[in-house]
């Protein structure tokens, strides 16, 4: 019987990757390289927005190498997660990216790459050549009955030149399949619980999936099926809609929050930021006299910042003056947001 550790949200394992390690701590950089693919797999959850040859390291758009490297300065990142659509349609790309962020932050900075395609042993040598450390294989779910077996090959030749290969795959039904071949090989396999997403959830439903309650994006009877699978897999790990969520997510927002939070900013345990923000008006008051009259308050300047026509101010503080300022201000709000640039509001309440 396989000894199958629980972590945290649900989730299990026989074996961790150095790269689910890394996820696990928040730690990863998202670098996903391009949205297109040829695959059409019938669960892809990928955003019609982005199912195009557009590169971003995180939610920053990437137009330079230093995009990359400025992301990853900002999280802290102890490696990075190589993802699409399918990156290896740009390999070139993938190349250069490598070497970027080796040079930058040296060969521990870890770097795993996914890709749905079966590589030849050129391609393989290639990748590890500019020093990519673990690769995770993504066959498509309709050839696990027939075809699978041509990427063992590309696994055993991954794992020969001295990378960490594996599978990563939903959990449904023929995943054992799957299963079956990860042992046979020796390598991994990563079993992610089924979800529910904009663009795929038409094809689901014709396929007959529904979700498993009314709070939840996961797809009903998905973690069973990864559990039963798990308890046959040697090197195995079920990966959970919520533990992606609460627990990877969360910590990566956590790590960038900590990074980039002004004096004035509260930092939510679930990584997001919370502040307040006056919008002036000229002909009431400018956002510079909104300012003088804060110093003249005695509110200290490191916790207030100034931006054309708007002051964004610690929370708390906008709170105790609001009445007082009220009359010469166009608006006042509470603000909660992802922490980096541009980050999507969570929550806005006026004042």
């Amino acid at each position: 019987m396989l000894n199958i550790a629980k972590g945290e949200a649900g989730s299990c394992y026989t074996y961790l990757s150095k790269g689910c390690k890394l996820c696990q701590e928040g730690a990863k950089m998202v670098l996903f390289i391009t949205g297109i693919c040829g695959k059409n797999c019938f669960y892809c959850p990928i955003s019609d927005e982005r199912k195009k040859s557009i590169t971003f390291a995180n939610e920053r758009m990437v137009s330079s190498d230093m995009d990359i490297v400025e992301e990853a300065k900002q999280m802290g990142a102890l490696g990075t997660g190589i993802t699409g659509g399918e990156p290896l349609l740009e390999p070139e790309k993938v190349f250069r990216y490598i070497k970027v962020l080796k040079s930058e932050f040296g060969k521990e900075h870890h770097i795993h790459l996914y890709t749905a395609l079966s590589l030849d042993e050129n391609i393989l040598g290639q990748l590890a050549a500019v020093g990519l450390d673990e690769i995770r294989f993504h066959p498509p779910a309709d050839i696990w009955n027939s075809n699978i077996g041509c990427y063992a090959s590309s696994i055993r030749k991954a794992i020969s030149i001295g990378m960490e290969a594996g599978l990563e795959i939903p959990a449904i039904e023929g995943a054992q399949e799957v299963a079956r071949m990860a042992n046979e090989v020796g390598c991994f396999l990563n079993l992610n619980e089924l979800e529910f997403s904009d663009t795929n959830s038409q094809a689901m439903k014709l396929r007959g999936y529904r979700l498993r309650d009314e709070i939840s994006n996961a797809v009903d009877g998905s973690y069973k099926t990864g559990i039963r699978i798990l308890q046959t897999t040697e090197k195995g790990h079920l990966c959970t809609s919520r533990y992606k969520d609460a627990v990877q997510l969360r910590r990566r927002l956590l790590r960038i929050a900590e990074r980039t939070a002004r004096e004035f900013d509260e930092i939510t345990e679930d990584g997001t930021l919370i502040y307040g923000i006056i919008i002036c008006n000229s002909a009431k008051k400018s956002a510079r006299h909104v300012a003088e009259l804060l110093l003249s308050s005695g509110v200290p300047e490191e916790l207030f910042q100034v931006d054309k026509e708007e002051v964004y101010i610690a929370a708390w503080i906008l709170e105790e003056i609001k009445k007082d300022i009220a009359a010469d201000v166009e608006e006042m709000c509470i603000v909660e947001r992802y922490p980096f640039p541009g980050g999507m509001i969570v929550e806005k309440v006026p004042l």
